[in-house]
């Protein structure tokens, strides 16, 4: 496929191949594991590479969260390494970090993430502009997503205040994550590598931003157990233009996280649930082309 080498080339042919839109989160909480499974560091590096056997076939990326391994120190984030290496070079990986900072410590958080861990995209916070997460943005091979209505109950608290009017740009007053979605798209022209993180628990709020932003791709959790709305998901998640649009799927990543890996709980055969579970979701998650 055309234009592979970059991330929405490679998540476009893996998104064809698989059939579906389904982002496998990695959120393993060491007190969640099923039966069977050590609560610690070792259970969990055990359950994850289960639950990779079993959901990766049928995934379009995978979406581990680096909380779960920086927790435990060094030795958690050599086991994050460790399950990188077994995700197949043509699956999309995401690191879900919500990084930004300064310049200078965002370009060490890009040799973190892209080169020591090897991943394809991370999740970043504009709070600090875009100066600060440049470093993450400017590598036409890698992508970030920015963090813009997430999907956690508190989002609202800063993220749907009212910012007064920006004449120089023509942007009326309007709530913070609009106008985020209209700072991210102005970021994305310069190398085509930024997209939106817009939770489905917030369906009104994704179908406007699909109006504001409709070039860039979106990572949409709070699919399954935060109980957000498919439907909106699939209707107004997949671009309408640019890059994202014109390829298979639109852009749109599905996060289902406890969705897949709770099934193995109570489960007899748990990587028989596992799998079932992940089969289940990108049948329910099928490709989608952009917006008419």
């Amino acid at each position: 496929m055309p234009g592979a080498e970059t991330f929405l080339g490679r998540l476009a042919a893996r998104t064809a191949r698989v059939g579906t839109v389904l982002c496998v989160g990695i959120d393993p909480d060491p007190r969640s594991l099923p039966a069977g499974f050590a609560p610690d560091l070792t259970g969990v590096e055990a359950f994850v590479r289960l639950l990779l056997a079993a959901a990766v076939p049928h995934a379009a990326a995978v979406k581990p969260n680096l909380a779960f391994f920086e927790a435990f120190g060094g030795e958690g984030m050599a086991v994050l390494e460790r399950l990188r290496a077994l995700i197949p070079p043509d699956v999309p990986v995401l690191a879900d970090a919500k990084r930004g900072d300064i310049g200078s410590t965002a370009a060490r958080q890009a040799v973190a993430l892209f080169d020591r861990l090897g991943a394809d995209a991370v999740t970043v916070s504009p709070y600090l502009g875009r100066e600060a997460i440049a470093p993450l943005l400017e590598r036409p091979d890698r992508f970030a997503y920015v963090l813009c209505r997430t999907s956690n109950p508190g989002a609202g608290e800063l993220q749907d205040l009212q910012v007064a009017p920006d004449p120089d740009e023509g942007w009326p007053a309007e709530p913070l994550h609009v106008r985020v979605a209209r700072r991210a798209t102005l970021w994305n022209g310069q190398h085509g590598t930024v997209g939106l993180v817009v939770g489905a628990t917030a369906p009104r709020e994704l179908e406007a931003l699909r109006s504001v932003a409709p070039g860039l791709a979106f990572l949409v959790p709070g699919i399954g157990a935060q109980g957000g709305d498919l439907d909106a998901a699939l209707a107004h998640g997949p671009a309408a233009a640019g890059a994202a649009g014109s390829r298979p799927g639109g852009g749109l990543l599905v996060n289902v996280s406890r969705g897949i890996a709770g099934a193995a709980n109570g489960a007899s055969d748990p990587a028989a649930a596992l799998e079932a579970a992940a089969a289940g979701w990108a049948g329910r998650l099928p490709v989608l082309q952009s917006l008419p």
